[in-house]
């Protein structure tokens, strides 16, 4: 073989190696690549729901944690701050006049009483206030709480309480708007808002918060709703004086619900594991061994 035959399949070798050479040169020149410091920046992007899902399970529960003090905090603080603008608007127009729907709803209820519609207002308004609305029933609530083992359930139901009664005294005397003419019961000052319809709205939020089931939510919404119709019955409150106490007693509530979030979590958590565990328990206490063990052999 000549060196002519043998030159065409040198180049080829030669061409490797002068390719390999350059990659070595631009891989030494190039500047080195930093490494993503997260999972997000690795998928080049920014944080999507696929990252948040691959996150931590720490970190997931502490992420949630601060968007559940979030929601209640922020529409509490809402529903506050429309019931002092309602009253605002009220007084502003002519000086605490009641709306044409006020008149309208108020002529209706008028026409419906009667002997069976007095039993149940008047019953509302020893069940929602006074002596016994105010202090006996969130004692009494506070204390089956305690034996039921949730004492920081109590605490929130006593606070949130208190909160809304103190709400309601401060924006009736801010306002002192004037009640209607046609009142059957005897009231204190100041018409705006219903101090009866806020407890019951604190109650219901209160109760369901502690006791998160859709019934109990239910009967806490019908219950507001039902002391509403009996304060306006009894022509102790405008219909405008009770959706401000119902804004007032709903947020009171629901700002309390994210102070004490995170404990009432914990507490229901760990109620829900003794019921689990005493109902295994007492389903274990009814099962019967049986008479003879059954042959295993084949």
């Amino acid at each position: 073989m000549t060196d002519r035959d043998e030159e065409p399949t040198r180049r080829p070798a030669d061409a490797l190696d002068t390719s390999a050479r350059d990659v070595d040169a631009a891989e030494v020149d190039a500047p080195e690549a930093e490494a993503p410091d997260t999972e997000a920046e690795a998928a080049g992007h920014d944080e999507t729901p696929a990252a948040v899902d691959d996150l931590h399970p720490v970190q997931r529960e502490a992420r949630a944690r601060r968007l559940g003090r979030r929601v209640p905090l922020v529409a509490g603080i809402v529903a506050v701050v429309m019931a002092a603008l309602l009253g605002l608007v009220i007084m502003a127009r002519f000086d605490g006049l009641p709306f044409e729907f006020d008149e309208e709803w108020a002529e209706e209820l008028f026409e419906a009483r009667g002997p069976v519609g007095d039993i149940f207002a008047f019953f509302m308004n020893d069940l929602g206030g006074g002596v016994f609305g105010v202090f006996v029933v969130p004692i009494v609530t506070a204390v089956v709480l305690l034996i039921c083992r949730r004492p920081w359930g109590a605490l929130y139901f006593i606070v949130a309480s208190i909160a809304s009664a103190g709400a309601v005294q401060l924006l009736k005397n801010l306002f002192g708007r004037a009640r209607p003419e046609d009142i059957l019961v005897h009231s204190d000052f100041g018409s705006f808002p219903s101090g009866h319809v806020a407890n019951a709205a604190t109650i219901a939020v209160a109760i369901g918060v502690i006791v998160p089931i859709v019934w109990v939510w239910i009967s806490g919404a019908a219950y507001t709703v039902l002391m509403a119709v009996s304060r306006t019955y009894l022509g102790a409150h405008w219909l405008s004086d009770t959706l401000g106490g119902l804004l007032v007693g709903a947020g009171a509530a629901l700002v309390l619900w994210a102070v004490f979030a995170t404990p009432l979590e914990r507490e229901r958590l760990a109620w829900i594991a003794r019921v689990s565990k005493r109902n295994a328990e007492r389903a274990q206490a009814h099962v019967t061994p049986p008479a003879r063990p059954r042959d295993t052999a084949a």
